[in-house]
């Protein structure tokens, strides 16, 4: 067993490649990251053609904290000689095929990462958390859990999951391959869009596709100035000091803010819908079918056959289809090799656990021996938390914590929002006063 780490990382995607790159402008801190995967790669099974990025560029691994970093999205471009390509090219969203190689090159680039290192157990020996691996053991004084969400599968969808029904984490290596002439898509966000385009554009005449979502229509996200506040540090630290009940109602009510259908790609359906129809442009058939839930599934032979409940009118509606699409999101899962330290985590009614504002797993253990999640705390931080927006800032808010100092300067000044009468009270003298 070697030296003890100050920081071991389990899973390397964007939040904990965050964290090393932060970390990676700091002397002193032993650091490693491990994932069992062979390489990084960030969903490769939704790059499908023409996929676009919902996030600022400039939200990258690092930029919001430490703009100097060698790590940034714009040292990326100038690495590979495009600077000037990028932005004459005048994106109005970046692919997210480009993004995918920015994270790709740092995590090329970046010494700590391991890959092809899988973490079975992680035990507390009462000092340090012990990683086990395949053939040794390390050491560390604290945990930071990155290890992604898995895609949500529908209790009515399990029993016909396989080759004519996956979900849409696959459909990279599915869709161009898929059988049967009539397919269902379920779910209406994003991904649910994007794959509905791509059969648009793609699916043979004859072809005959099916867009279900529960919500009472296709949705725009919504990332206008105002709620953009949400994605930002000084909204987070808000929330975070509501009581549990009103945060879960309030994110409730912001879904579109973080899980809506990008305006661009809603254009795109659209139009494409038009030349189908009046444009005489041979192609699939299409049922949009909004404001609809599936309440369950049959299977006769390579037939499937759903019953829906339509929310509209309260009719119950039957529908059959050859293959099925299930853009149904995903749901985070304490990995199981932390199966060892389960009845020492504070966990909440649903089973996730409850985060400290520095993201750190409230548990049994020592204080200065943490477990920090990334990407767990929908319901502690708000809905900022699964997206690209505000990792920089959580990664510089764990550095800070780990380093018991303030290395990174997360200050910011008053906003224009008054989320609470103390943000009211903290304005420049001369600015009008909230009554309580």
């Amino acid at each position: 067993m070697t030296e003890s780490l100050d920081l071991a990382g389990i899973g390397i995607g964007p939040f904990n490649l965050s964290l090393a790159a932060q970390l990676d402008s700091i002397a002193g801190p032993e650091v490693r990251f491990f994932d069992r995967k062979p390489q990084f790669a960030w969903h490769p099974g939704m790059m499908l053609p023409g996929v676009e990025l919902q996030t600022s560029f400039l939200k990258d691994l690092v930029m919001a904290t430490n703009p100097t970093s060698p790590w940034s999205f714009i040292a990326y471009l100038v690495a590979h000689k495009r600077f000037y390509e990028f932005l004459n090219a005048d994106f109005e969203a970046v692919p997210r095929r480009e993004f995918a190689r920015y994270l790709a090159w740092v995590a090329e680039n970046l010494p700590t990462l391991h890959f092809g290192r899988e973490v079975r157990e992680v035990s507390f020996d009462g000092e340090f958390f012990k990683l086990s691996f395949d053939s040794e053991e390390r050491l560390a004084r604290n945990l930071s859990l990155g290890v992604g969400l898995a895609p949500h599968i529908p209790a009515w969808a399990e029993p016909v999951m396989g080759d004519r029904a996956f979900h849409s984490s696959e459909a990279a290596y599915i869709l161009d391959n898929i059988e049967g002439r009539r397919i269902m898509v379920v779910g209406g966000g994003q991904s649910g869009a994007e794959i509905v385009l791509n059969l648009l554009l793609n699916a043979p005449a004859g072809t005959e596709i099916s867009w279900i979502s529960r919500r009472p229509n296709f949705q725009p996200l919504d990332d206008t100035p105002f709620t953009n506040e949400l994605f930002t540090p000084n909204y987070v630290e808000r929330f975070h000091a509501l009581a549990e009940p009103r945060r879960r109602a309030t994110v409730a009510h912001q879904k579109l803010a973080g899980d809506g259908i990008s305006t661009s790609t809603l254009c795109a359906i659209y139009r494409r819908l038009y030349e189908l129809r009046h444009l005489s442009v041979e192609g699939p058939q299409t049922n949009l079918l909004p404001h609809r839930e599936v309440l369950d599934l049959a299977q006769e032979g390579d037939e499937m056959r759903f019953v829906m409940r339509n929310g509209f009118d309260g009719g119950i509606e039957t529908l059959d289809a050859d293959a099925l699409v299930l853009a149904t999101g995903y749901s985070f899962a304490l990995p199981e090799c932390l199966s060892p330290l389960g009845e020492r985590l504070a966990l909440d009614e649903n089973g996730l656990p409850r985060l400290a504002a520095d993201f750190s797993i409230q548990w049994d253990g020592p204080a200065d021996c943490r477990i920090f999640a990334l990407n767990a705390g929908r319901f502690s931080h708000g809905i900022a938390e699964p997206q690209l927006s505000l990792m920089a800032w959580r990664s510089a808010m764990i550095v800070n914590a780990l380093m018991g100092q303030r290395h990174f300067d997360l200050e910011h000044p008053a906003h224009f929002m008054y989320w609470t009468g103390e943000d009211n009270r903290a304005q420049p003298a001369g600015a009008s006063a909230l009554r309580a």
